[in-house]
């Protein structure tokens, strides 16, 4: 047998996502966004089912729902315009046709034209009806869109489902490539006979739960998920995900609700309870069955809320050769096995029958022997409620923990969707890949146009910069010498303005009064003065000038700005700040060779190195205070401009209460700016228990963990994480060996989180090398080749 489909169309109108079928049906068209995979909770998953049954068992009778997921294989193709950088470049082709599984969602709505839903056991789809017909089914249509519109607007203020209307070019886009059996580039015939059903190069085959006998002795909403679980947690995933995202094979999913009228089902039901009554003594089975319908029918007379449905699913599935066919098959019919389903192959023309009626125009032709009864909420555990991982329009790319392809996640967030402060933190002991997971955020946002001030004690960072030389400075701390950064300099008098003062203030402030809560008084004190030397010292401006100015100043100064000594003790300031001038302690940090200040704004990448004073309190207080006033420089230059800060290896010196003053002064400071701040700690427990590291946690709202085999149950208490949180924690797993090596990483953006997974080119993992062996080789290379683009492909190639 062979459908002709162009004399024989399946649709034959469509207006708005309003389907016109040519057997009558009217069908309203809906694609679903669903949560990500691996992000729902045993409770979001129950939370998710009495979404839908709220929405669904006000479905008008007479309707018939069908959801409808589709999974094809498809070869990865790069998500957005490929960088033109080297690591970019590598990226984009390392990951270029990886396979993975597709998966599209939908919902239709169908208003039969035999609301009676009594179809006998074949039914011709094709056979057109008559105009007059199609004018009469037009009659109750306001009705039934009225009543999809409420379904629908009830499932998208759930806030976890979203329902969108599916265009004319989609509906028909769906209906070409079912009746196409799938295949691109060709069009072609569905042949249908007794021992097959191909379409093109595809065989395919049906698996359906038909009746009551297929279902063992439950269904629930979710189910333990194997692979992820260990001895201390459970991790969840839907009941049928085993037929889902796991099934790495082409198949539909064809879940499909006859919503009946419930008297009429309850008297079918009592009805069959008297009938196997009859028979329960020639079977187990029929005993079970016997009980599972009584149980049904107390639910149904007991809850005035439930539901009497008929339902459907099955798994169509499809292969170019009977040997692929088998082993889906074989697969499939072991996941229905781990469900305690049994399913019925059909075949000869029931399998034609099941794969036609399963396209969406013609799901309300199965017969009653095609359906099982059941009440609502239990047919709707065959839901599949979750899909692919998604990708945001612009972001990081990270790799999805499915099939480990690229993913885009948007932690900048710049309409502010999902947080309010983009600030993050990364947490992981030693070796488990902080600064590694660093790099790869920090690279893809300097590509992107974001200006980056790291302050590093370790190192890390140097190959990545080297990677731009036109575009970075690396400014190292040695023992003896400045960085270069003169907080009094201005290119002129222009730039004198109240803001420079400010920040001037306060950095001297801080410097000499270190400890003390500084107080308006003092801070007008010292704008005063600092105005009053700019005014009279005209060029030279530095740290010591302005020393020199004060103590020449110092019998006159007060009296002649009129400044009482409780608000500026010249002495004190004279003393205390002589260890930073004319040969003082720290008096190095302050020469001016060579002013860098400007240099710094010119560049948009900054690397502080201060491995040497990692210890030393005073020392990198002051650094901190120098680097302060060169980012006021760069990154708060342009608020039109992001800008992200990056505090590497912090851990001892939060242990020093005026560093972490200064730390979370960035974090005020940054929320009137176009920028970020971000933290890298081995352990959450290095910020001390005080109010000050309480205001940063809560301006940090995208949190970033690795691996951790001490736990995360500090993680949890201070961050606040749900439970779901902590068992997506603890499922973490990262894979060290084999041709795809990946860590694991969790993920919360806001309310959402997620396991992703880091796998990158060998480029790239050259790139963010940190320490050993290999790192030595690769900066020998560099120093030869003088470029760290050549020195890392010389590298990949060695042997």
């Amino acid at each position: 047998m062979k459908i002709d489909l162009s004399t024989f169309p399946p649709i034959i109108e469509i207006k708005e996502n309003l389907a016109f079928a040519n057997n009558g049906n009217l069908v309203l068209c809906f694609k679903i966004e669903l949560p990500e995979v691996y992000s729902l909770s045993e409770k979001d998953f129950d939370d998710l089912h009495g979404i839908w049954f709220q929405a669904l068992r006000s479905c008008m009778t007479g309707c018939v729902v069908h959801k409808q997921d589709i999974y094809r294989k498809r070869k990865y193709s790069d998500i957005r315009p490929p960088k033109d950088s080297f690591l970019g470049k590598a990226t984009r082709n390392y990951f270029e046709g990886r396979e993975y599984l597709e998966h599209e969602s939908y919902m239709f709505f169908c208003w039969p034209k035999n609301r009676t839903l009594n179809h006998k056991k074949f039914v011709n789809p094709f056979k057109k009806v008559t105009h007059k017909s199609l004018t009469e089914l037009e009659e109750g249509l306001q009705d039934f869109t009225r009543a999809v519109n409420d379904t629908v607007s009830f499932l998208n203020n759930s806030k976890r489902i979203k329902l969108i209307p599916l265009g004319e070019q989609k509906i028909l886009q769906l209906s070409t490539s079912y009746f196409n059996g799938y295949n691109e580039g060709f069009d072609t015939d569905i042949l249908l006979d007794k021992s097959q059903l191909q379409i093109g190069r595809n065989l395919f085959e049906v698996l359906a739960v038909n009746n009551e006998f297929c279902f063992g002795e439950a269904v629930q909403s979710s189910k333990t998920n194997e692979k992820y679980t260990a001895d201390d947690f459970v991790f969840h995933q839907g009941f049928i995900d085993g037929l889902g995202l796991d099934l790495n094979e082409d198949h539909i999913l064809n879940q499909i609700f006859y919503i009946d009228d419930k008297s009429r089902w309850r008297r079918l039901l009592e009805k069959r309870i008297e009938e196997l009554k009859k028979s329960s003594n020639f079977g187990s089975q029929n005993k079970v069955v016997l009980e599972r319908i009584r149980h049904i029918l107390d639910q149904i007379n007991e809850d005035d809320s439930s539901r009497v449905i008929r339902g459907h699913f099955n798994v169509t599935f499809w292969g170019e050769n009977y040997t692929n066919l088998l082993r889906t098959a074989s697969e499939i019919k072991t996941r229905f096995k781990e469900l305690d389903i049994t399913p019925y192959l059909p075949l000869a023309e029931e399998r034609k029958n099941y794969f036609l009626n399963s396209f969406f125009c013609f799901s309300s032709n199965f017969a009653n022997e095609d359906l099982f009864v059941t009440d609502l909420k239990h047919a709707l555990c065959l839901l599949i409620n979750n899909t692919n991982y998604k990708s945001d329009e612009q972001g990081i790319i990270f790799n999805d923990r499915q099939h480990n392809i690229p993913v885009i996640k948007d932690v900048w967030d710049e309409h502010k969707k999902r947080i309010k402060a983009r600030n993050f933190a990364i947490f992981a002991p030693t070796g488990e890949g902080k600064s590694f997971l660093a790099n790869n955020i920090l690279r893809q946002y300097y590509e992107d146009g974001v200006r980056l001030v790291i302050i590093d004690l370790g190192g890390s960072y140097n190959k990545f910069a080297k990677l731009y030389p036109q575009d970075h400075l690396i400014l190292r701390y040695e023992q003896g010498k400045n960085l270069g950064i003169n907080p009094f300099f201005i290119n002129s008098m222009k730039d004198l303005g109240p803001q420079h003062l400010e920040d001037l203030t306060i950095f001297l402030l801080e410097l000499f009064a270190s400890g003390e809560l500084l107080d308006k008084a003092r801070e007008v004190a010292m704008k005063k003065i600092l105005k009053h030397y700019y005014d009279n010292v005209v060029q030279g401006h530095s740290m010591e000038s302005f020393y020199d100015f004060i103590e020449v100043e110092q019998e006159r100064l007060l009296t002649n700005l009129q400044i009482h000594r409780d608000y500026f003790d010249v002495e004190n300031f004279l003393h205390i700040m002589s260890e930073y001038v004319k040969g003082g302690l720290y008096s190095f940090l302050f020469e001016i060779s060579e002013d860098q200040s400007f240099r710094l704004e010119e560049k948009r990448l900054i690397v502080f190195e201060l491995d040497e004073i990692k210890d030393n309190k005073e020392i990198l207080s002051v650094m901190l205070k120098l680097i302060k006033s060169a980012i006021q420089r760069t990154i708060w230059q342009n608020r039109n401009e992001k800008g992200i800060i990056l505090f590497d290896e912090f851990a001892k010196q939060l242990k020093f209460g005026n560093v972490l003053e200064s730390v979370e002064f960035y974090y005020q400071a940054i929320r009137k700016q176009n920028g970020a701040i971000g933290i890298i700690l081995q352990s959450i427990n290095q910020l001390p228990e005080n109010a000050t590291s309480a205001s940063i946690l809560e301006n940090t709202q995208v949190i970033y963990s690795l691996h951790n085999e001490k736990g995360y149950d500090q993680l949890q208490e201070r961050l606040n994480l749900s439970s779901h949180d902590l068992n997506q924690l603890k499922s973490i797993k990262n894979n060290l060996s084999g041709d795809q090596k990946y860590t694991e990483i969790f993920i919360k953006i806001g309310r959402q989180s997620n396991i992703f997974r880091l796998e990158v080119p060998p480029e790239v993992y050259a790139a963010y090398l940190t320490d050993g062996q290999e790192n030595n080789l690769l900066m020998q290379l560099y120093e030869e080749t003088g470029s760290m683009e050549k020195a890392i492909r010389l590298f990949i190639t060695k042997p």
